[in-house]
C-alpha cells in the first residue's frame, strides 16, 4: 500500500502559460518521480486517456461553446458532457481525495464528481479572481470617470468574492499560497487551510544562461501577462521617471502577451517585446536582466519572482499580494510601499553596481532553497489530514506536519 494518498487532480488549466498550469504540471511530474498513484484530468487539445505507470492522464477537449476568459484560459459551459466518462474512470482508479484548483469548468465538474464518489474535497486557491474581476471592469469603464468605474469595480469584486466563498466553503480542506490568503480563506470559509507554495527549477533558471556583457544598458525586465490587473502600465511610468532623473542608459525587456501589449508598445520607452517565451529562451531572457520589475498587486504568489531570483536577478515588487513574501527587503530586492518608492528602488540599483552584485548572489542563494519536491511533500502531508483512517500511516512515512491554519 502506498504511503501517499491516491489523488484525482482536476485543474482548470494545464498546458497554458500561467501559474496554475505551471504548478499543475509540476505536481503531475512529482507524482511520476515518487511513483504515486495519481489521476490527472485536465483540458487538452484532444480527448484522450493514457495510463503511464502510476499516473493516468485524461484530457478533455473543450468544445465550440467555450468562452475565452483570458488570452490563455477558456471556459466550456457544457463540459459536463464528460461527467459519466470521467466518473467511470475514477471509480476504477479509486481515489482517496479530489483536488481542484478553482471554480472554472473543470472545478465545477470535479465538485460534482466528488459528490458522486463521496470522498474528501481539496481546493487550492491560486488566483485572486475577485480582484481580477474588479480591476478589469474598472479598466474597461475608465472612460466613464474614476468614481463610477471604481464603484462598479468594487461591486464586481465583492460579488466575485461571494461566489468564491460559496465554492471554497464546499471543500474539506483549502490550500493557499501565502499568509494573507490563508487568513482570508479561513475567515471566508471556516475550513482548515494549509500553505501551498511553489518551487523553481534552478537548473533551467540560472545566471549561467546570461549571454550579454555588463557593459550595456541597464536592463529592466518583466515577465507575465500584459493585462490590466497586472498593473503593467506602470512600466511606462518607471521609464519616464528614470528619464526625468537623467538616468537614460536603460532598456526594458518585456516578455508576454495580453490586451495591454499595444498600449505598452506605444508608451514604454526603450522597450523590446519578445512575446511569450518558454524553456531555454525564457531562461536566457531572465539571465540577461539587471532587475526584475513586477508592479502587480493582485498575484497570489508570483512564480516569475522565483524564476528571476534563481537567475540571480534582484526583484522590485509592490507591497500588495503574494510576491512581497518572496523578496527579502534590501537583500534579494525591494518591496515598494508606493509608486515613487518602486521607482526610487530601481534608480538605486542602477546607480549602485556593488549593491546590485550583492543582491544577485543573495537572490540565487534564496532560490536554491525553494524546491518543488519540498512543496509537494507538504501537499501530500496535507492530503493525509483529510483521511483520518489512513492519516497515521502517512504521517509516519512523511515526517513533519504540514503548515496549517484552522
Amino acid at each position: 500500500m502506498s504511503s501517499y494518498a491516491r489523488v484525482a487532480f482536476l485543474p482548470d488549466t494545464f498546458h497554458e502559460i500561467n501559474g496554475v498550469a505551471h504548478t499543475s504540471r509540476h505536481l503531475e511530474a512529482f507524482a511520476r518521480r515518487r511513483q504515486i498513484p495519481f489521476f490527472s484530468v485536465h483540458p487538452g487539445p484532444e480527448e484522450s486517456c493514457v495510463v503511464d505507470g502510476n499516473v493516468t492522464v485524461m484530457q478533455l477537449k473543450r468544445g465550440p461553446a467555450r468562452i475565452e476568459l483570458d488570452a490563455n484560459l477558456d471556459y466550456d459551459p457544457v463540459l459536463f458532457r464528460y461527467a459519466h466518462q470521467v466518473l467511470r474512470a475514477l471509480r476504477k482508479f479509486k481515489p482517496d481525495v479530489i483536488h481542484l484548483t478553482g471554480p472554472g469548468d473543470m472545478g465545477t465538474l470535479g465538485y460534482y464528481l466528488c459528490l458522486r464518489l463521496r470522498i474528501p474535497l481539496v481546493i487550492s486557491w491560486h488566483t485572486s479572481l475577485h480582484e481580477y474581476a474588479g480591476r478589469r471592469l474598472q479598466h474597461l469603464l475608465r472612460f466613464a470617470g474614476d468614481g463610477f468605474s471604481r464603484n462598479l469595480g468594487n461591486a464586481a469584486e465583492f460579488a466575485s468574492l461571494q461566489i468564491l466563498r460559496f465554492f471554497y466553503s464546499r471543500a474539506d480542506m483549502v490550500m493557499a499560497p501565502n499568509q494573507e490568503l490563508i487568513d482570508l480563506t479561513r475567515k471566508l470559509t471556516g475550513r482548515p487551510v494549509f500553505l501551498m507554495q511553489r518551487g523553481v527549477d534552478t537548473h533551467l533558471f540560472s545566471a549561467a544562461k546570461r549571454t550579454r556583457t555588463n557593459a550595456g544598458k541597464f536592463r529592466i525586465g518583466y515577465v507575465g501577462r500584459l493585462t490590466a490587473e497586472k498593473n503593467v502600465r506602470f512600466l511606462a511610468e518607471i521609464g519616464n521617471a528614470l528619464t526625468s532623473l537623467g538616468l537614460t542608459q536603460f532598456e526594458f525587456v518585456i516578455v508576454g502577451e495580453g490586451s495591454e501589449a499595444n498600449w505598452l508598445r506605444d508608451h514604454v520607452p526603450n522597450a523590446t517585446f519578445t512575446g511569450v517565451l518558454r524553456g531555454e529562451e525564457l531562461a536566457r531572457a531572465y539571465a540577461g536582466m539587471d532587475v526584475f520589475a513586477f508592479p502587480s498587486s493582485t498575484d497570489t504568489f508570483g512564480n516569475v519572482i522565483l524564476e528571476a531570483l534563481a537567475s540571480s536577478v534582484p526583484c522590485v515588487v509592490t507591497d500588495g499580494g503574494g510576491p512581497k513574501f518572496l523578496v527579502e527587503q534590501d537583500v534579494t530586492g525591494h518591496v515598494a510601499s508606493s509608486p515613487s518608492d518602486f521607482i526610487d528602488a530601481i534608480a538605486a540599483l542602477m546607480n549602485n553596481p556593488a549593491r546590485r552584485a550583492s543582491m544577485q548572489a543573495a537572490s540565487r542563494a534564496y532560490a536554491l532553497r525553494q524546491s518543488w519536491d519540498a512543496v509537494f511533500e507538504d501537499v501530500f502531508r496535507a492530503y493525509a489530514t483529510c483521511l483520518p483512517q489512513r492519516a497515521g500511516l502517512r504521517q509516519s512515512a512523511l515526517t513533519a506536519p504540514p503548515t496549517a491554519v484552522r
